[in-house]
Order: structure tokens, then C-alpha cells, then sequence
């Protein structure tokens, strides 16, 4: 059951992700817009998915900071990187490095914060 409620939150955001990139042409149709909501939706994609893959790890395994806190943010970008190769075969999509990057500072954000609150060894 621990493990249930630890890492199903970790599949089904995954499943999320991965749905969000199967829709052909997502987009309001206002170019700048478009722009700016996608790479806020990129950052927030893989903050989210960073927390969850952490919170997760914090509570199943007994690791030192530096895999606890790397662990989850390789697992992320790992999976940014499937993504965007997932997109170029979807009608209307692209795969690109530079939305690799920009997931990144999703993933970055997570281990900044959790350094900087000393929240290593303590996630919620």
C-alpha cells in the first residue's frame, strides 16, 4: 500500500505529461501566448514531477543527499528527453532540445529550494 500511495502520484502525473504531448496542435492560436504558456507549462510539468519522483524516493529508500536529491532530477530529465522525442510523432508537435532545457529549470528549481530550505532530508 506504501507503495501504491508513494509512486502511483509519480505514474499518473507521468501519464499526464505524456497525454498533454499527444494532443496535435495544443495551443490558444495566439502565437506569443502560445509561447509563453507552453514553457510555463514545461517549467511547472517537471517541477511537479521532480517533487513527486523526491517525495517518493525520500520515503522508500534510505539514501545519502547526493542521491536523493540527483535521483529524482535524472529521472525527470530523462523523461523530458523521451518526451520531446515522443512529440516528433505527433501531427503539429516538435521535439526540441531547448524544451529539454526548459523542463530543466523545472527540475533545477526543485533541488534549489529543497537545498536551500535544507528540506533533503525531511520531504513532505
Amino acid at each position: 500500500m506504501k507503495f501504491i500511495k508513494l509512486w502511483l502520484p509519480v505514474f499518473i502525473w507521468c501519464y499526464i505529461i505524456y497525454f498533454l504531448s499527444d494532443i496535435p496542435g495544443l495551443g490558444t492560436g495566439l502565437e506569443i501566448w502560445d509561447f509563453i504558456l507552453r514553457k510555463i507549462a514545461h517549467i511547472t510539468e517537471y517541477f511537479v514531477l521532480t517533487i513527486l519522483l523526491y517525495r517518493a524516493f525520500r520515503r522508500s529508500f534510505r539514501l545519502n543527499l547526493i542521491p536523493m536529491l540527483l535521483l529524482p532530477a535524472i529521472l525527470s530529465f530523462l523523461y523530458a528527453i523521451s518526451d520531446e522525442y515522443h512529440q516528433t510523432f505527433i501531427v503539429n508537435r516538435s521535439g526540441t532540445v531547448w524544451d529539454v532545457l526548459i523542463d530543466s529549470v523545472g527540475i533545477l528549481l526543485v533541488m534549489f529550494i529543497y537545498i536551500k530550505k535544507g528540506n533533503y532530508q525531511n520531504a513532505s
